[in-house]
C-alpha cells in the first residue's frame, strides 16, 4: 500500500487528483464545523448524552460528528446513501428501471440523476422532521415558521452541496467519492473514541492495569481489522469451461474462466438494514418526546436500545441483540437474492456454450450455484455478526460508549483497499498509454 503510494506521488496526473481530493476534504471538514443559524447546540449534545442507541451513534459517526454539533452538514450524505440503497432495490422490483440500467451509460446518468433527486427529497423530509420534532423540544432557540424553515433549507442544502463535492471527487480526484467522503467523516471520530477510552481505561490507573488495558484495546482493534480485511477478500471461485465453435477456419472458445463470488456479497448493508429497523422505534419515540420510562413500551425500547446489550447488570435486556443477530443473517440473505440471480447466470452461461464441469447445463447449474450463493451467505454473515458483536460486548460489558463501531471498521477497510485498486488502474491505464503513444 505504501508503495503504491509511493509511485502515485511521481505520477504528476495522479498527484494531482490526490491533491484535489485532499481540499475537498478539507472543505468538508470546514463546513463540518459551522453552525447550523437558529440552533441551540447544547440540546443535542445533552441528547446524545441521554440516548445511547446505535441508530444516533451511528448516524453520528457517519456525519463525523456534525449531527452532534448540529453543524450545517449535520446530515452529511446519509440521504444519498439512503436514496442510493432505495434506487437499488427498485432497479430490481421496477422493470422500467431495470430497462435503464441496462441502456450503458446513458442509462447510468439517468439513474444517477434520479438519486440526486431522490436524495434531495430525502434530506428536505429528515431536515423537516429533526425542525419540528426536536424544535418542539428544545433545539431552536425560537421555534417559529422562519427559523424552522432555516434549518431545513441549510441541512438540505449542506447535504446536497456534500453530495455534489463526493461526485467531483469521482470526477477529478482519485474516484469513489460519496465512499471517501463517508469515510472521511468517520476517521474523523477516531480520536474523540480513542480519547475517551484512554480517559476510562488508562487515565490515573496504575501502570500494569493501564499497560494492560491498551494491549487489549489495541490488539482487539488489529485482530477486528485483520478479519475485516480477510472477510472482504475472501472469493469463492466457481469454475466455468465454454465448448468450441466452429466459425469458418477459426476456433472460438474452448477457454476456462471462473465466476468469482465474493464471501461478503452483501457488504456492510445487512448490518446498516437491521440497525436501522430495530432504532427506528427509538428514534420515532424521541422525536415525540417520550423517554424510556416504565410500561411494556418502555421495556421493549430498552431491549431494541444497543446500549443496554451485554450489560451485566441489565442481562434481561439483552434478547435485543438476538434478534439483531437474526435480522442481519436474515438481510444478508435477502439483498444478496435481489442483486445475485443465479437463474440469469446460469442461462446467459448456457446462452454463451458455458457449463460448470460436472454440473449439466440449466436446471442442475442453478441448484448448484443457489446452493453454493447459500453457504457464501450464511459464512459472509457469520463475519459481519462477529466484527458487529465484539466491540457491542466490550462496550456493554465494559462500559465502553463510543461510536467507532464494526459497521465503521467495515466501511473504512473495505474504501481503503477499493480506493488503492483505483489509484494502482489509474497508474496502469497511464502505463499503457505511455507504451502506445512511445
Amino acid at each position: 500500500m505504501l508503495e503504491t503510494f509511493r509511485k502515485a506521488f511521481q505520477v504528476k496526473d495522479i498527484r494531482n487528483k490526490i491533491a484535489y481530493t485532499f481540499l475537498m476534504l478539507i472543505v468538508i471538514r470546514i463546513g463540518s464545523q459551522l453552525p447550523t443559524p437558529g440552533v441551540n447546540s447544547n440540546y443535542i449534545k445533552e441528547f446524545f448524552a441521554q440516548n445511547t442507541g446505535e441508530a444516533f451513534n451511528l448516524f453520528n459517526a457517519f456525519t463525523g460528528g456534525s449531527f452532534e454539533q448540529m453543524s450545517v452538514f449535520a446530515l452529511s450524505i446519509t440521504p444519498y446513501i439512503t436514496s442510493s440503497i432505495i434506487m437499488q432495490l427498485l432497479t430490481i422490483a421496477i422493470p422500467k428501471l431495470e430497462e435503464m440500467q441496462k441502456e450503458g451509460e446513458d442509462g447510468r446518468k439517468k439513474i444517477a440523476a434520479i438519486t440526486r433527486y431522490l436524495t434531495v427529497g430525502l434530506a428536505l423530509f429528515e431536515s423537516t422532521a429533526m425542525a419540528v420534532g426536536f424544535g418542539r423540544q428544545g433545539l431552536l432557540v425560537k421555534f417559529n415558521f422562519v427559523n424552522a424553515a432555516i434549518v431545513v433549507l441549510t441541512l438540505t442544502a449542506g447535504s446536497a452541496f456534500l453530495m455534489w463535492i463526493g461526485e467531483r471527487i469521482t470526477e477529478k480526484g482519485v474516484g469513489n467519492g460519496i465512499s471517501i467522503v463517508l469515510v472521511i467523516n468517520i476517521i474523523s471520530r477516531v480520536p474523540s473514541d480513542m480519547s475517551s477510552l484512554f480517559e476510562q481505561f488508562v487515565k490515573d490507573k496504575p501502570i500494569a492495569s493501564a499497560g494492560l488495558a491498551v494491549i487489549v484495546i489495541l490488539a482487539i482493534i488489529i485482530m477486528l481489522v485483520v478479519f475485516v480485511v480477510i472477510l472482504q477478500g475472501g472469493e469463492r471461485r466457481i469454475a466455468v469451461s465454454y465448448s468450441q465453435k466452429m466459425a469458418g477456419r477459426k476456433v472460438y472458445g474452448g477457454r476456462s474462466t471462473n465466476i468469482p463470488l465474493k464471501v461478503n456479497t452483501a457488504g456492510v448493508i445487512p448490518i446498516i438494514f437491521s440497525s436501522s429497523l430495530m432504532q427506528f422505534p427509538i428514534v420515532i419515540a424521541s422525536f415525540m418526546g417520550k423517554g424510556e420510562g416504565s410500561g411494556i413500551g418502555s421495556e421493549i425500547l430498552r431491549g431494541l436500545n444497543q446500549g443496554n446489550w451485554c450489560n451485566p447488570e441489565q442481562l434481561k435486556y439483552s434478547w435485543g441483540l438476538l434478534v439483531y443477530i437474526a435480522l442481519t443473517v436474515f438481510f444478508a440473505y435477502f439483498y444478496t437474492s435481489i442483486t445475485f440471480n443465479p437463474l440469469e447466470i446460469a442461462n446467459n452461461m448456457k446462452k454463451n456454450g458455458g457449463f460448470v464441469p460436472g454440473i449439466r447445463p440449466g436446471r442442475p447449474t442453478v441448484e448448484y450455484l443457489t446452493k453454493i450463493l447459500n453457504n457464501i451467505i450464511f459464512i459472509g454473515a457469520c463475519g459481519l455478526i462477529v466484527i458487529q458483536v465484539v466491540p457491542i460486548f466490550f462496550n456493554g460489558w465494559l462500559g465502553a460508549s463510543v461510536s467507532f463501531g464494526g459497521t465503521s471498521l467495515i466501511i473504512i477497510v473495505s474504501v481503503v483497499l477499493e480506493t488503492m485498486k483505483q489509484i494502482e488502474s489509474q497508474m496502469l491505464v497511464r502505463n499503457y498509454k505511455g507504451f502506445l503513444n512511445s
